[in-house]
């Protein structure tokens, strides 16, 4: 999906419902957390199933969720009203691949519509919410939900799938414990006479299970494996209880259970942050943590395609036990012509960088994409090292797997 094309098609709000938009947006973005917390309890209410079997139950139990949809709709009706503010054409796009890998239809943005503006009216009130503001807040939702049901129906269509039919039937037939904790697990399709898809460098997939309460949990993962061979390969870090936050329940159910024979769900691939495969422009890797595994499914199509490619891959991590994928970094990158690598480690490490990856050490291309993933507090001080170097940000792509800075520049999916 060319994000020219969103910012081209994306429709103007009208001059009655900007002014309204424009008056009540203060009041409406001070009270946008109560706003969609009421619209997930009365939604998942009133529609028990969207919880069970669509939506990520960690999520919404610690409210990066209904963040991420309050930074969103603020995001959209700001720009709205201030068309002069940068366009928000990757978050949409952010939002669109991750809708349609969780295979997103029409008729559930009715489904969010109807709740969503009778949380409005509760928060806010019926005699602030008049029928000329619920008007103008009306086409403010709907020229997003268009927008994005445009950009999903292109997307479901380039994946050659009907609306929403994205999952298939997989069966494992390799699983490889790395000796960080992570697991990559490798899938064919279990559908007679039937390949699984081929996939851009970067991209990832949704991956269904029933958890044993009969849920239907849904969790997205990168691909690490060589694109076009027929199987999927997918990087899994358990995610343990910490900080108020609870364990992650597919990544524990998927560690503990699933071996070489089972079967599961799993999604057509979609992401939008992925390399130009045509492109000659050198190529900046930077990663921390588990954001390593987009790095790796990159590496793995540079080396089998174009070894030549300049590269260079940055990494920063605790300690050389808890690098994931740390063997096969090295063993990818060591196949590349033009390729140098760059750790950092908290703990003193021969060989390695010591403290927090300092950007102003290297010497980064001038005309590199530059690729970033990582916890939050990473991406943001990456995001400000590589402004402070004078990188242009139509340079950088982000890839965020928590829902979160839906604002940042660069592209943040997940």
């Amino acid at each position: 999906m060319n994000l020219d094309s969103v910012v081209r098609a994306e429709p103007e709000l009208e001059p009655r419902h900007a002014d309204v938009v424009r008056a009540t947006l203060p009041l409406v973005a001070a009270n946008i957390d109560r706003i969609t917390a009421v619209f997930y309890r009365t939604m998942f209410d009133a529609h028990p199933q969207l919880l069970r079997d669509t939506f990520n139950r960690g999520n919404q139990a610690q409210g990066s969720q209904q963040r991420a949809l309050a930074a969103s709709i603020a995001t959209f009706a700001t720009y709205l009203v201030d068309p002069t503010l940068p366009h928000p054409a990757t978050m949409l796009s952010r939002i669109a691949h991750k809708h349609a890998s969780l295979g997103v239809t029409p008729q559930q943005y009715r489904i969010v519509h109807d709740n969503l503006f009778a949380a409005i009216v509760e928060v806010l009130g019926a005699d602030v919410v008049d029928e000329t503001v619920a008007a103008a807040w009306d086409r403010v939702y709907w020229l997003m939900a268009d927008t994005l049901m445009d950009q999903e129906k292109g997307l479901y269509a380039e994946a050659g799938v009907d609306s929403g039919d994205v999952f298939r039937q997989a069966r494992v037939v390799a699983r490889d414990d790395d000796p960080s904790g992570v697991v990559i697990f490798t899938v064919e399709s279990a559908e007679p006479d039937a390949e699984l898809p081929g996939f851009a460098p970067g991209q990832y997939v949704s991956v269904g299970v029933r958890l044993p309460d009969g849920a239907r949990q849904l969790r997205q993962y990168s691909l690490v494996g060589r694109p076009g061979e027929g199987a999927l390969s997918f990087a899994v870090k358990r995610v343990d209880a910490a900080g108020g936050c609870p364990a992650g329940e597919v990544s524990s159910w998927l560690h503990e259970h699933l071996r070489p024979g089972d079967r599961l769900q799993v999604a057509v691939p979609f992401g939008d942050v992925v390399i130009d495969t045509a492109g000659l422009t050198p190529l900046v890797l930077i990663s921390a943590g588990i954001g390593v595994t987009p790095t790796i499914g990159v590496l793995e199509y540079l080396a089998a395609h174009t070894p030549g490619r300049r590269t260079l891959v940055v990494h920063a991590d605790r300690a050389p036990r808890t690098h994931p994928l740390r063997d096969r970094l090295l063993r990818l990158t060591a196949r590349l012509e033009q390729a140098d690598v760059e750790i950092w480690y908290e703990e003193q490490t021969p060989g390695a960088r010591h403290g927090r990856a300092d950007l102003a050490a290297l010497d980064l291309p001038a005309d590199a994409d530059v690729y970033v993933c990582g916890p939050s507090g990473f991406l943001r001080d990456i995001r400000g090292q590589l402004r402070a170097l004078g990188i242009p940000d139509a340079r950088v792509h982000v890839e965020q797997f928590m829902p979160g800075d839906a604002c940042a520049p660069g592209r943040v999916a997940r």
